[in-house]
């Protein structure tokens, strides 16, 4: 029996030697497995710094009169203007100084910045009571804001323009229309317009300056009776055109200059400097019993559907 205890205790002792070598061993083999297992090390990316580039500075574009725009050299301050619409409607000084941004101004009246002028424009439209034609004209006040003073051919006047006619309409036979680019007017005192009964200061212009089919003609008045008395002479009806000059060289749609000089019984007319016309005569010696007041724009001497016409003034000047 005791034999036998012996025996089945080495037998189990030799089991639990065998179980813990296996045991040894698998442990060994985990552990060398854990040795030789490699090591990962992270890769650090090193990103190279990137110099920035300023962007270039952008100088600030300035515009200058005279090389990138023109503005024409007219000072409106002793002038007001008439449209071809409304009444027709007038704007005076001062707000006639702000037609660049006048909405009721900006379709007749506006410069050209490319040649440095001052634009007419004009069509059939509204008029003034004592004619049927529509402009788009200056005239002129001595005192801004005020039609009732003017000056007499005593005291004398002188306008000088720089002028074109670039564009104006042609009729059914293909004619150019005309249109009056300057003109004197006259105008009866209070006194006078009372002496002959008259309802307003209106008398007839002495001066009309035309741009006609290409050239430039002038028109003044003549009285129908050299005879005729003061106060006879005040009426409209008492004046009759004269049969006008025509300057011979023709202007077309160029630039040109027109100046007129009044003094004494004297009217003197001048184109481009060189070409002159004088009116010295009895017709000047009566008128001086008017008063006068000058105009300069695009006065259309048409009625026809679809005329129209511009004029650009690059210099006007007035001197008394």
């Amino acid at each position: 029996m005791i034999n036998k205890i012996i025996e089945v205790s080495k037998q189990m002792s030799y089991q639990f030697i065998i179980v813990f070598t296996v045991i040894i061993s698998m442990c060994s083999c985990s552990n060398d497995s854990e040795v030789n297992e490699p090591e990962v090390i992270p890769e650090v990316v090193v990103e190279e710094e990137v110099e920035e580039t300023p962007e270039p500075e952008v100088e600030e574009e300035v515009i200058v009169e005279g090389v990138d725009f023109f503005l024409p050299n007219i000072d409106l301050s002793n002038w007001k203007v008439t449209l071809p619409i409304g009444s027709p409607d007038e704007v005076e000084p001062p707000e006639i100084l702000d037609y660049a941004t006048d909405e009721k101004l900006m379709p007749y009246m506006y410069n050209d910045s490319t040649d440095g002028s001052l634009v007419f424009y004009t069509s059939p439209g509204s008029s003034t009571a004592n004619s049927s034609y529509s402009r788009t004209e200056l005239r002129e006040q001595m005192v801004p804001g005020s039609n009732s003073t003017n000056w007499t051919f005593a005291q004398g006047g002188r306008m000088k323009g720089t002028l074109s006619v670039p564009e104006i309409t042609t009729d059914a036979s293909g004619d150019y229309h005309r249109t009056m680019v300057m003109q004197i007017h006259g105008r009866l005192t209070n006194a006078q317009r009372d002496l002959i009964g008259e309802n307003d200061n209106n008398a007839p212009p002495i001066l009309k300056i035309y741009w006609e089919n290409g050239k430039i003609r002038v028109k003044t008045k003549i009285l129908k009776d050299v005879n005729a008395s003061d106060e006879q002479i005040l009426h409209t009806d008492a004046w009759g055109d004269d049969e006008g000059y025509t300057f011979p060289d023709e202007i077309g749609t160029d630039i040109f200059t027109f100046e007129i000089i009044a003094s004494n019984g004297r009217l003197e007319v001048i184109l481009n400097e060189t070409e002159s016309v004088v009116y010295e005569d009895i017709h000047m010696e009566k008128w001086s019993v008017f008063e006068n007041y000058f105009k300069a724009g695009n006065y259309l001497q048409t009625l026809d559907t679809g005329a129209s016409a511009k004029v650009k003034y690059y210099e006007l000047e007035v001197t008394h």
